[in-house]
């Protein structure tokens, strides 16, 4: 053969046999690289639990206030106990009573009034409530009025606007209707020019304080909380009437529940504040830990109800 032929081929196998190679690294770094790719984008997967359980919450502040005080509690609560915690904002406090059922809810931190008419409805059972920073668990309610408004008397309060929290709540409610009782007020619905509800424990404080309503009833706890950001709500409106003292909102849960789920809420709860972790929850939720419950607690509230002589079984909290 020509030795110029001969080059010719063996340059042309030689070039076939590189081509080969190339291809075949190039084959080897497009599977590497979407290998890489795929280990990248894929999503650490969250832990799941077999279980879900459901807790609503009563609208005492703001939606998103609420949220954000309750969501670390759940997700602490969700890993202790090894079920999913999913929380439920109501957007009024007789809502509670109503969607319990309907929901599907196996639980909610109940406020006092609330609580003693889930536990009449519904059997509810009560386990545990938190001690404030302060080292508080009980709370009372409050009858306000501006300072430069006149009304020293509920005989002042004659043809004035009354803002109420909820039909279904201790502080906002239940207490004033004790309050008129005692003086003799016997119609508030007559007695008072206007009368409404606010909703939340804030909205009446600051209906009062904005001269949108005359007298207003709310819970000390938020009163309080709100005069520490606000120097307008000591300065002025003034204090005319205090309840007695009922419990801070509680967790509850529906009675066939089962004995190790309600055992392992209530322990996780009891033990926060032995836990590392758990003391940084705490902390979030404004308390210094969790205390046992029971139906005992709640004597006062029942004695306001029988002093007004309401019947919880047949109680109608609808706002009118």
């Amino acid at each position: 053969m020509d030795l110029k032929l001969k080059n010719s081929a063996y340059i042309t196998n030689h070039a076939s046999h590189i081509s080969r190679i190339l291809i075949s690294v190039c084959l080897c770094l497009a599977v590497m690289t979407t290998s890489c790719r795929k280990t990248e984008t894929t999503p650490k997967e969250e832990t799941k639990y077999d279980k879900t359980i459901l807790i609503g919450l009563i609208p005492e502040q703001n939606i998103f206030e609420q949220i954000k005080r309750y969501e670390p509690l759940a997700s602490y609560l969700s890993k202790k106990i090894k079920m999913n915690i999913k929380l439920k904002s109501l957007t009024r406090y007789g809502n509670i009573i109503d969607n319990f059922v309907s929901a599907g809810m196996d639980g909610a931190f109940f406020g006092s009034f609330t609580y003693t008419l889930a536990h009449a409805k519904l059997g509810v059972e009560v386990l545990t409530r938190p001690v404030s920073i302060e080292g508080t668990s009980t709370y009372h309610g409050l009858i306000f009025v501006r300072k430069d408004s006149g009304i020293k008397t509920a005989r002042d309060m004659k043809m004035k606007t009354f803002a109420f929290v909820d039909k279904a709540t201790t502080a906002g409610y239940i207490f004033p209707l004790v309050y008129f009782k005692k003086h003799n007020i016997k119609n508030y619905k007559i007695y008072f020019k206007e009368r409404y509800f606010t909703g939340t424990h804030e909205h009446a404080v600051y209906d009062v304080l904005n001269k949108k309503a005359d007298i207003g009833a709310a819970k000390n706890t938020v009163f309080y909380r709100l005069a520490n950001v606000d120097s307008r709500i000591l300065n002025e409106l003034v204090i005319l009437a205090f309840s007695r003292d009922v419990p801070e909102n509680g967790l509850a849960i529906r009675k066939d529940l089962g004995n190790s789920v309600k055992n392992k809420l209530k322990t996780a709860l009891l033990d926060m504040h032995n836990d590392t972790a758990g003391k940084e929850v705490l902390k979030n939720f404004k308390a210094q830990k969790f205390i046992e419950t029971t139906e005992d607690d709640y004597s006062n509230v029942y004695k306001y109800t029988k002093e007004i002589k309401l019947n919880l079984a047949t109680y109608d909290y609808i706002n009118d």
